[in-house]
């Protein structure tokens, strides 16, 4: 299954018009920089104010957005193969739970940067190690398991994020609502993130014909070969992953990994060769833009990144929908 010409055009132009984007979302914030001051901070030496602004600030948050967008992408688009549901996105087996409530645990402590974000991730993988164990039980690894456990573990976390914002001081429940509604404010540092996107792309590269094979069906994939348990457990991790490390850099940002798959599907096919390198560029340059708005709409405060991308993708998913592309 190949591009046809103008899909080609499509998808050269979703991946060329991601460093643009970019370099556009550098300029806006609570104050605009030209783009000529984008350049001459670059190869010139500028005012410090400047200077710390782009550097230290908006590159780093754009980078981040950007790679968290692509995560979240990409892992939902893992999950909707391996629990063969198109509703499907990287939080519903319960990983982003098990990530904030470590998380607001740790505020509650008076724990914060490096450590929070070493919290975050500890807790998503024992979301991930949770469900794991309990899909497997005394019977074989099936979706449908999977994604009762994810469910239903998922159900506990909400009750416990419940229980700890209920006993949390007023003066630290601010900043716990801002990172529950995902939050890009604190990125300091992404290359972890980037090692990681970059890394399970490629293992999902690795795996784009199993997964092309086990979207007909499982038992067709077997026929033809396809390892459906280890495929499966790939899956899993590689998407469980790619969702820690994202819900550890910026909270819970909702339906990028629910929308973005859906539309480099409608716009590219079925084929995960393309789909998946769509998929991240997609959501990607969604979860720049959403952060742009964050960042502008009512400077200088910001509003919460994950409602901008649940205002931006609810309409893009209902139109599929309607459409009767999901």
């Amino acid at each position: 299954m190949y591009l046809r010409r103008h899909q080609w055009f499509m998808f050269i132009t979703l991946i060329a018009g991601a460093p643009l984007l970019g370099l556009f979302a550098l300029g806006f914030g609570s104050s605009d920089i030209s783009i000529a001051d984008l350049i001459h901070s670059v190869f010139e030496e500028q005012a410090a104010s400047l200077n710390s602004t782009i550097l230290h600030l908006r590159i780093p948050r754009v980078l981040g957005a950007f790679a968290v967008g692509g995560s979240l992408a990409l892992a939902g688009a893992l999950m909707q193969v391996l629990v063969r549901n198109p509703l499907a996105d990287p939080y519903v087996l319960g990983v982003s739970g098990g990530a904030s409530l470590a998380t607001l645990i740790s505020i509650l402590a008076g724990v914060s940067g490096t450590l929070m974000h070493g919290a975050a991730f500890a807790g998503a993988l024992t979301a991930m190690l949770l469900v794991f164990v309990i899909a497997h039980g005394p019977e074989a690894w099936s979706p449908v398991r999977l994604l009762l456990s994810g469910v239903m573990l998922a159900t506990a976390w909400t009750a416990a994020i419940s229980l700890t914002l209920t006993i949390a001081p007023e003066a630290q429940l601010r900043g716990m609502l801002f990172w529950l509604m995902g939050d890009l404010s604190y990125v300091e540092s992404t290359r972890w993130l980037w090692i990681v996107l970059g890394l399970g792309a490629s293992f999902a590269l690795f795996f784009a014909r199993e997964l092309n094979l086990i979207g007909q069906g499982p038992l067709q994939a077997a026929a033809l070969g396809v390892d459906i348990q280890r495929t499966q457990r790939v899956i899993y991790v590689g998407a469980s992953l790619l969702a820690a490390a994202s819900v550890t850099t910026a909270g819970a940002l909702g339906f990028v990994g629910l929308a973005a798959p859906h539309i480099a599907r409608l716009a590219f096919g079925a084929d995960h060769r393309f789909m998946l390198i769509a998929s991240v560029f997609v959501g990607g340059n969604l979860v720049v833009i959403a952060d742009t708005l964050a960042r502008t709409l009512i400077a200088p405060a910001q509003i919460p990144v994950g409602v901008i991308t649940a205002l931006i993708g609810i309409p893009i998913f209902l139109h599929l929908l309607r459409r009767g592309r999901v």
